[in-house]
């Protein structure tokens, strides 16, 4: 199983480029799709260095309690995803109160524990554009018949 961060790698040594027409005869037009969409994820801001960091501190939060162990697969969508809260993190695990301890009174918890080791390691993903709020045609008949 590869990382986003690995494929992403993967694309830009074979020449993957945000526009596709610099693209033609290096990389498939399929392959500029998945690059364009990885460089908004946070794999464009993730090295190999900290993806092993990340692994090394999840090896260290584990030790003593099975029951914090993840699948590689889990693992894997943590790197990818990069949770940053609790309702990712439970989209992300099945199973996640069974498996880790949470405190039903507020105090600190495996799940707060390993969210904080996702913000403090994991890059975030670039910050998206806010879109403009599309005009409706309503608002401005309704303006126009204000000023008459």
């Amino acid at each position: 199983m590869l990382t986003d961060f690995e494929v992403l790698d993967m694309l830009r040594a074979r020449g993957a480029q945000r526009d596709p027409m610099a693209c033609i005869g290096l990389v498939a037009n399929s392959e500029c799709k998945v690059y364009d969409y990885l460089l908004q994820r946070a794999a464009c801001n993730q090295t190999r260095e900290v993806i092993e960091s990340f692994k090394r501190r999840y090896e260290e939060f584990k030790k003593g309690n099975e029951k914090r162990k993840l699948t590689k697969a889990e693992l894997l969508n943590i790197i990818n995803l990069r949770p940053s809260s609790h309702a990712e993190l439970y989209a992300t695990i099945p199973n996640l109160d069974d498996r880790f301890k949470v405190n039903e009174d507020g105090g600190s918890n495996d799940v707060d524990e390993l969210l904080n080791i996702v913000h403090e390691i994991l890059p975030p993903p670039p910050q998206q554009p806010e879109q403009e709020a599309p005009e409706h045609e309503g608002t401005q008949d309704a303006e126009a018949m204000e000023q008459n």
